[in-house]
């Protein structure tokens, strides 16, 4: 299904907290204050009052059961008036681009003309609940009219019904995690250990030359003294990536690191997406303007996150571009082996036809979440400010982004400048 509309949907800034790693840095900070932080600093970045942002899109992954909207309560902690209108999204990997696909399609519609789209995880915190059977037990006790009543129900408890239960990272559909997942995928692409180990060198060098020339601290709004992402890793090199042992496969056949994957990670970004129009009523310059988009979901069992394998050909086919015609290829990096098997399939052809060679010198420039990091819902809008930045740097016409998500779902999205 192609998104070309007639108003088009331009891309003015955006603004994200510093990422780092699960435990660390930003442990004590939960989601929504991420989040608010992420969303008050898109609004400093561009001196943009608040009272001309018609709507605001945020997604989460690790959805807190206290807060099951999270983005009205970031509109009222924000700086942005209660008249806004809030949406939460989640849609694993791919809420951050979901939430700018809603904000696109009101503006595109007429709708809206001013929207904030992005995403916040804090890994550090989630929610911890008891499991399924004291849960049920402490419910019936509630629901006892009775003190003897409540006294029978919280006899039912045993020692093990104290252990808590909090997320995990398998696939409810499946029971592998997506590592596990992405080891099945690579063996089946005959993706080397190599390869894996080098895209995820490439990643920590790009992002590492990004940071020292400030392109990627351009992106930050600072928080508690931090200005610069945490988990890039300048002094990294193949032969210190090639002596990590293997975390999903432990056998002499696994190859996924923590090394060569993305971590676990605490952020939030925000991107502000306006009417073509109306940016320039207000006096703002486009970044980019997002072109068209496509949302695929397949089987697990042909990979779990070799949605981008199929979403990337037929954007490009549905727009008549070829890969030689994109300046800008930004894709999301779960896992070098998920990088290097879905190149793999659009070079060789898989359940589309092939597209072409991906030239590595376009592939991640500023580096990707390999080395940047990886709150699930925060990565889109991470993305699409970074390319758009780079879009507008370079004056190229083309960039393309590709992110596959939990679940067996992908998407793909070209922005141009002109």
């Amino acid at each position: 299904m192609s998104h070309k509309t007639q108003n088009r949907v331009a891309i003015v800034g955006g603004a994200r907290t510093p990422f780092a790693k699960v435990g660390s840095a930003l442990k004590d900070v939960p989601a929504l204050a991420l989040a608010t932080h992420s969303v008050n600093g898109a609004l400093a970045k561009l001196d943009l009052d608040p009272k001309l942002v018609d709507q605001l899109v945020y997604g989460t992954v690790i959805v807190d059961p206290a807060i099951p909207h999270l983005a009205r309560e970031v509109n009222f902690k924000s700086a942005l008036p209660a008249s806004v209108q809030s949406l939460t999204v989640t849609d694993n990997c791919i809420s951050g681009t979901s939430a700018i696909a809603s904000v696109h399609d009101a503006i595109a519609t007429g709708r809206t003309a001013v929207g904030i789209a992005g995403g916040v995880d804090s890994m550090s915190n989630p929610p911890v609940m008891f499991n399924k059977r004291a849960g049920r037990i402490f419910m019936d006790a509630a629901a006892s009219k009775t003190f003897g009543g409540r006294i029978r129900s919280l006899a039912r408890l045993r020692p093990r019904d104290f252990k808590p239960w909090s997320y995990g990272i398998a696939e409810p559909s499946t029971g592998l995690t997506m590592g596990e997942h992405t080891e099945i995928t690579v063996k089946e692409w005959q993706i080397s250990r190599d390869e894996q180990d080098e895209i995820a060198f490439q990643s920590h060098i790009n992002a590492h030359r990004a940071t020292k020339d400030g392109r990627l601290p351009a992106e930050i709004h600072p928080l508690n003294g931090i200005d610069r992402d945490l988990l890039i890793r300048p002094n990294t090199s193949l032969e210190a990536l090639a002596k990590l042992s293997p975390v999903f496969d432990r056998s002499d056949t696994g190859t996924i690191t923590a090394g060569n994957s993305s971590p676990l990670t605490d952020g939030a970004a925000s991107v502000v997406l306006m009417a073509e129009e109306r940016a320039r009523e207000l006096g703002f310059e486009p970044l980019a303007y997002i072109k068209d988009f496509i949302n695929v979901g397949i089987d697990p069992k042909d990979g779990l996150l070799m949605g981008p394998g199929i979403a990337i050909p037929r954007l490009l086919r549905q727009n008549n571009l070829t890969l030689d015609d994109i300046d800008i290829l930004e894709m999301h990096e779960a896992f070098g082996g998920q990088v290097a098997s879905n190149i793999k399939a659009w070079e060789q052809g898989w359940q589309e036809p092939a597209i072409g060679h991906v030239d590595r010198d376009k592939l991640n420039p500023l580096g990707s979440s390999i080395a940047i990091g990886h709150p699930f819902a925060a990565t889109g809008a991470r993305i699409v400010t970074t390319l758009a930045n780079e879009l507008k740097r370079r004056d190229a016409r083309y960039g393309l982004i590709s992110i596959c998500g939990a679940g067996a779902t992908a998407v793909a999205m070209l922005l141009e400048r002109n």
